[in-house]
């Protein structure tokens, strides 16, 4: 039977993450609705292809281009926060668990955060 700690822990968590993903669905959709002003009367040139260079692998050009209010760079934002949200999630787990002075899953906890940090933050 859970404790109640578990219980808030999990309602937690779970608040956590509808908050993540809701917020990273309305920056999407605002960079979209952005997209759409600024992209109209674009018109594609499917014979030649020119590579633009992705800023996502770089978090200071996306914020960069937010500022600007580029709407790529918005929707990037967007997915970036996507990212970020089971992260966060590990986080906050291993803080949890430190408080309630459970040492096996906090370094398992750990383990797992900074395989994720290392995976997002990796050149």
């Amino acid at each position: 039977m859970a404790s109640e700690a578990d219980l808030k822990m999990e309602l937690s968590v779970s608040r956590m993450l509808r908050a993540g993903v809701s917020l990273a669905a309305v920056v999407v959709f605002v960079g979209w609705v952005l997209y759409l002003l600024q992209a109209h009367g674009v018109t594609t040139d499917y014979r030649h292809f020119h590579g633009i260079p992705s800023p996502a692998t770089r978090i200071a050009p996306v914020l960069d281009g937010v500022r600007h209010l580029d709407s790529r760079s918005v929707i990037r934002l967007g997915i970036l926060l996507l990212i970020a949200t089971p992260i966060m999630r590990v986080a906050f787990c291993v803080f949890s668990f430190a408080a309630q002075k459970d040492k096996i899953y906090v370094v398992v906890s750990v383990i797992v955060l900074t395989v994720l940090l290392y995976s997002f933050l990796r050149p």
